[in-house]
């Protein structure tokens, strides 16, 4: 078997990648969880160096990567916002060129996408999104496994986003839709839909025949046939209109009902995590209307998050592997 034509690539977004390389992202995490599950590791990444860099905290990121990282035979080290003040008193163009003498590749999770992308335009090694105000890519990539582990064929397969529907989950599952041919709805208040020029511009270079993007205020457009329903939190880190995006998006919250509006016995519920499903939380216990999914269905038999969230690792694992060692 040749190298892939992922070594020494970036993944910056989805759109950096063709569906075929998606295919065999997913491919490679599948079998790594596969031996995983034995007990298994791959150390093909036995002397690499890999650096997390966290402008914006996660505790699924830095978990996923760092075991990724380790499983994969490397070493990881966890670089917080204070250990790299970008601007302060060192360019990002400088300091990603210190991080490329010194790194094998670099996950970096941050706010603004040109900052990522001017770090990778200067790293010359690997950097990989872990998120950033506008994709999700290492997420997604996890959610399209966990759909192809519960459905099989991605291809036509109709997935509802439900909620703020320009965020960069939201944005990222588009593109994914027109690389691979899901048939995507977002579900969101009208105010929150995302840009139409943006959507028609990813479906005109849409790769697969397939793809469908709905943009909808109607749960029953949204969500007839759907086989996995996919919430995220309404208002992400960062942003300061809570009582607005609680009045627009009350009304859809992810309940048992909400849920039985797919006609499917087979329906899964995704969530990128964190979620407010209970009380257990200070946040959650300060404003109860902001939960946007009820905690049966959270909790429930449909319920598919902690796969998710276990496949962001197994996922991060397949994409350092590919980039760095081929």
């Amino acid at each position: 078997m040749g190298l892939s034509a992922l070594k020494g690539r970036n993944l910056l977004s989805l759109l950096d990648v063709s569906a075929a390389e998606i295919g065999e992202l997913l491919d490679r995490a599948g079998d790594l969880k596969e031996r995983a599950a034995f007990g298994e590791r791959v150390p093909v990444l036995a002397g690499r160096n890999i650096a997390l860099i966290f402008l914006k905290p996660s505790c699924r990121t830095r978990v996923s990567f760092v075991v990724a990282a380790t499983q994969s035979g490397a070493h990881p080290e966890v670089f917080g916002r204070e250990d790299i003040r970008f601007g302060i008193k060192e360019s990002v163009r400088d300091i990603a060129r210190v991080f490329g003498r010194v790194f094998d590749g670099v996950m970096f999770r941050g706010f603004e996408h040109t900052t990522v992308a001017e770090f990778a335009a200067h790293a010359g090694v690997p950097v990989w999104n872990g998120l950033c105000d506008t994709y999700h890519p290492t997420q997604v990539l996890a959610d399209l496994l966990t759909l192809r582990e519960n459905f099989g064929e991605l291809r036509g397969l109709p997935v509802t986003f439900v909620g703020d529907g320009r965020n960069n989950v939201a944005r990222t599952l588009a593109v994914a839709a027109v690389k691979l041919g899901l048939d995507l709805r977002v579900l969101a208040p009208e105010p929150l839909h995302p840009d139409p020029a943006s959507i028609a511009e990813l479906l005109a270079g849409a790769e697969s025949s397939g793809a469908a993007i709905t943009v909808t205020a109607s749960p029953g457009e949204a969500l007839a046939g759907s086989a996995a329903v996919y919430g995220d939190v309404w208002v992400s880190m960062g942003e300061e209109e809570t009582d607005r995006r609680i009045e627009l998006l009350r009304d859809l919250k992810v309940t048992p009902e909400l849920m039985a509006r797919t006609g499917r016995a087979d329906t899964v519920y995704l969530h990128c995590l964190p979620a407010f499903h209970d009380l257990e939380t200070e946040t959650a216990r300060a404003r109860p209307d902001l939960r946007e999914v009820a905690d049966e269905v959270f909790e429930g038999p449909r319920s598919r998050v902690f796969d998710q969230s276990e496949n962001r690792m197994h996922t991060a694992k397949a994409l350092m592997q590919l980039t760095i060692a081929g």
